[in-house]
């Protein structure tokens, strides 16, 4: 089966039988027997809505009927998507330090190595035991899907997730407190733990405690750094 139900999660082979240009049928599941996929029909800020509002069959559409691995622009999308989260957790980590030490024009040019040093290591080093610690608890923890998902799906499913972090942008214009980064750092937790549940079929619970230790692994590197 190629594609899944984003209702039930169950494989389907097509979403829809395309008999002229325009004119198609969307195809329905065999276990629910409802349509398998209505966003194929929707405009992309209904999906962006359901996202937002944390929708499971919104996720099942991006990681199992949208963001294929066998399309030639899989590798592509996945490097711009790891850069740009990379490059939204670089500016995160100097505006939560900003606040902790004003940088001027006497700032020496040994302390702005190793703050650069720093903030590489704890962004690189911090996000590399993030994924790590999610396919580590997923699997040691028993789960009703066939086998543990790859490390892709698992860096697919929390790329796209972390799609809150484009909010840190809007500080760039506007100025916010930190405290906010907080606040989107819980919507990011929140929509992980949906993906997470979406990409291996686990129990609610379970998602909850792998997102709570995974980030918290994350946040524990970065102190000790």
């Amino acid at each position: 089966m190629e594609y899944r139900c984003v209702q039930c999660g169950f494989g389907v082979k097509t979403l829809f039988v395309q008999y002229s240009p325009g004119n198609i049928r969307l195809m329905k599941c065999e276990n629910c027997q409802v349509v398998a996929d209505e966003y194929v029909e929707c405009e992309t800020m209904i999906l962006l809505i359901d996202l937002i509002l944390h929708k499971p069959k919104a996720y099942r559409h991006l990681l199992y009927n949208m963001l294929k691995e066998e399309s030639p622009k899989f590798k592509g999308l996945l490097w711009k998507l790891t850069i740009g989260y990379l490059l939204l957790d670089v500016y995160r980590y100097l505006v939560l330090e900003s606040g902790d030490e004003e940088w001027g024009l006497s700032t020496s040019f040994s302390s702005l190595v190793w703050t650069c040093r720093k903030m590489f290591t704890d962004v690189f080093l911090g996000n590399f035991m993030l994924l790590f610690t999610f396919l580590l608890v997923m699997k040691i923890s028993p789960s009703r899907c066939a086998g543990t998902p790859r490390c892709k799906d698992f860096l697919l499913a929390i790329l796209i997730s972390s799609y809150f972090k484009i909010f840190l942008v809007a500080m760039m214009v506007w100025e916010f407190p930190s405290s906010v980064i907080f606040i989107i750092d819980l919507f990011v937790l929140s929509s992980n733990t949906m993906a997470v549940q979406v990409i291996t079929e686990s129990g609610m619970s379970k998602c909850i405690g792998a997102c709570f230790i995974a980030h918290a692994v994350k946040a524990f590197t970065s102190q000790v750094l």
